[in-house]
C-alpha cells in the first residue's frame, strides 16, 4: 500500500486535477450503483457533509440514539448546520422500530422542524442489518418525502458477510458514507457516494469546513490498492471473530455476544472488573478498552495465529483478579 502511495500520479484536488484522486472517485460510483462520489479524510467528515447537504438550518434528521451520525461525531449537524436531531432507540438487532420512526415525523406546522431525513447504519456494532428492512426503510421515506442516508463506515464488511454487492446494499440510499481507515485498512479516508447534485452540495460544504486537499492522490492511492486487496479478505476477520467468541465465551465470568462481524462484544460483571482485566492485557502486548460491555475488533493486523493466545492471556487476566 505505501510502495502504491510513492507511486501515486498527483494533481490538485481542490482545482479536480488530482488523476488519482478523480480515477477513484469514479470508481466507487460505480462500484456502488450511484453517480457520484467525493473523497474527505473520515468518515465523521462525509457523514457531516452528507447531513449538511441533504438538510437546512432548522430542518430535522431521524437518527438512531447509538449511530455514529448522532452519538460518537460531537454533534456537528448541530453546531456547524444547525441540523436538529430526533434520535431513536435502537433495537437489538441494530435497526430502528420503523413504526416509531413514523409516528415521529413532523406534520407540516410550523411548531415544528421540518423532517427530512432518515439515517441508518450497516453494519451497527458489528451486526449486519437485513437487506429487507433497508427496503422497508425506503418505502417509509418515499411514503413521506424524505432523504435515506446510510453510515457504511463498515459497508465492506456488510457486503463481504451478506453476499450481496456494494451496489445492492447502497441501492435503498441517496447517500452512502463508506469509510476506507476501518476493516478496509488504510491510514485515511473515506468516500460520500449519492447523485451528482448532491455531491456537488457536498464538494461546497467539504471546502466551507476545510476539507480540500491538494495533492491527494497518495491517499487515493492507498483506499484503491484496498479496494483491490482488502475486500475479500475481510472475511478472515470475519472467521478470527467467530473464533474469538468462541473461545472468550468458554471462560468464567464473561458474557460474551455471538460475532457476526469483525466484533466481538464481552460483558463484564462490573466496570472495575473490565478496568482491570485491560491493565493486565496492555502489559502483555494486547490493546482493549475499558468500557463495562469491551468492544473487540479483529482487523488485519491480527492473525488468526493470534487469537488463541488473545484467549489465553483473557484467561489469565480473569484468575489474577
Amino acid at each position: 500500500m505505501r510502495d502504491a502511495m510513492a507511486a501515486a500520479p498527483v494533481g490538485d484536488d481542490v482545482f479536480g486535477d488530482d488523476p488519482t484522486i478523480n480515477a477513484l472517485q469514479e470508481r466507487v460510483a460505480a462500484m456502488t450503483g450511484k453517480e457520484s462520489a467525493l473523497i474527505a479524510a473520515s468518515g465523521t467528515q462525509t457523514n457531516l457533509l452528507a447531513l449538511l447537504s441533504h438538510c437546512q438550518r432548522g430542518e430535522e434528521y431521524l437518527v438512531g440514539q447509538e449511530y455514529h451520525t448522532y452519538r460518537y461525531e460531537a454533534g456537528g449537524a448541530a453546531v456547524l448546520g444547525g441540523i436538529v436531531p430526533q434520535p431513536f432507540e435502537v433495537e437489538a438487532d441494530g435497526t430502528l422500530d420503523l413504526a416509531k420512526v413514523e409516528q415521529r415525523i413532523k406534520p407540516d406546522d410550523p411548531h415544528f422542524p421540518i423532517t427530512r431525513l432518515l439515517a441508518l447504519e450497516n453494519t451497527h456494532t458489528g451486526k449486519l442489518i437485513p437487506q429487507a428492512y433497508m427496503e422497508r426503510a425506503r418505502k417509509l421515506v418515499d411514503k413521506h418525502g424524505l432523504k435515506l442516508h446510510l453510515d457504511g463506515a463498515r459497508i465492506a464488511n456488510a457486503a463481504v458477510a451478506s453476499g450481496l454487492s456494494l451496489a445492492e446494499l447502497a441501492a435503498p440510499f441517496d447517500s452512502v458514507s463508506i469509510c476506507f481507515s476501518k476493516g478496509l485498512g488504510t491510514p485515511i479516508g473515506s468516500v460520500l457516494v449519492g447523485d451528482r447534485a448532491f455531491i456537488a452540495r457536498a464538494h461546497r460544504w467539504r471546502k466551507m469546513l476545510g476539507g480540500g486537499m491538494r495533492q491527494a492522490g497518495i491517499v487515493a492511492a492507498a483506499m484503491d490498492y484496498a479496494l483491490d486487496h482488502h475486500i475479500e479478505r475481510l472475511a478472515d476477520d470475519h472467521a478470527n471473530a467467530e473464533k474469538l467468541a468462541a473461545g472468550l465465551s468458554q471462560l468464567d465470568g464473561l458474557d460474551v455476544e455471538p460475532a457476526q462481524t469483525n466484533m466481538v462484544y464481552v460483558n463484564f460483571s462490573s466496570a472495575d472488573k473490565a478496568k482491570r482485566v485491560s491493565e493486565y492485557l496492555r502489559k502483555h502486548d494486547i490493546i482493549v478498552g475499558t468500557a463495562q460491555r469491551m468492544r473487540l475488533v479483529t482487523h488485519l493486523g491480527i492473525p488468526a495465529t493470534t487469537i488463541d493466545q488473545i484467549v489465553s492471556s483473557f484467561a489469565n487476566a480473569l484468575k489474577v483478579l
